[in-house]
């Protein structure tokens, strides 16, 4: 469902994925991207995800106070390293020649945040983890599944739910997650807090 005049929710990301997890809640959203540079200050995936995810909410809800808005950020971990979105082809390629044959981590932080008229702030930050193992892939599969353009805009240079869904082996925990937003963990979240009465109820 997208916005109407009485949804009171906003979805800060330009993911087409996130969308049409988004839209498996059956309430009403408004798009509107952050577009600022988000940074981390943290080493650890989980806290990275966290933090990324509450700048993106904290941006746009400075322009639509009394809504809530929705930051969300992916991360792939292998070991202690994190893998975002690929620059290049070459990048691409090292991510994935590491995660070939191996288990790694996706972590995605999602934060809740409403700015109130009076200066006041309402917040609530969580992440999930799932892990992922991938077969061994030859270079040939990996330069023929990176030419496919699929990795580019994904962090850890794979799409779970495209062609790159031949080489998981078998994933642990929320396979939304991976795809980039926990939703099942989201709704019960945003039941919690009574937000999916409210936006079912002003809709």
């Amino acid at each position: 469902m997208e916005w109407n005049d009485h949804s009171r929710l906003i979805l800060a990301s330009a993911s087409p994925r996130r969308k049409e997890l988004l839209r498996l809640l059956e309430i009403p959203y408004r798009i509107v991207p952050a577009l600022g540079e988000e940074q981390a200050v943290s080493a650890l995936p989980w806290e990275t995800v966290e933090q990324l995810s509450a700048q993106k909410a904290c941006e746009v809800a400075g322009c639509y106070p009394d809504c809530w808005v929705l930051g969300a950020d992916t991360v792939v971990a292998f070991g202690e390293e994190i893998f975002g979105k690929p620059a290049d082809e070459q990048e691409a390629y090292r991510m994935l020649r590491r995660l070939q044959g191996n288990t790694h981590q996706v972590y995605t932080g999602v934060t809740l945040l409403k700015r109130n008229r009076d200066g006041g702030r309402e917040a609530h930050t969580f992440h999930e983890k799932t892990d992922v193992e991938v077969y061994p892939m030859s270079d040939q599969e990996l330069w023929a599944y990176i030419r496919t353009g699929e990795p580019m805009d994904k962090a850890g240079a794979y799409g779970i739910q495209g062609k790159f869904c031949l080489y998981v082996k078998g994933i642990r925990g929320d396979y939304q997650n991976v795809v980039g937003l926990p939703v099942s963990r989201l709704y019960d979240e945003m039941k919690k807090l009574g937000l999916i009465e409210m936006q079912k109820r002003e809709s």
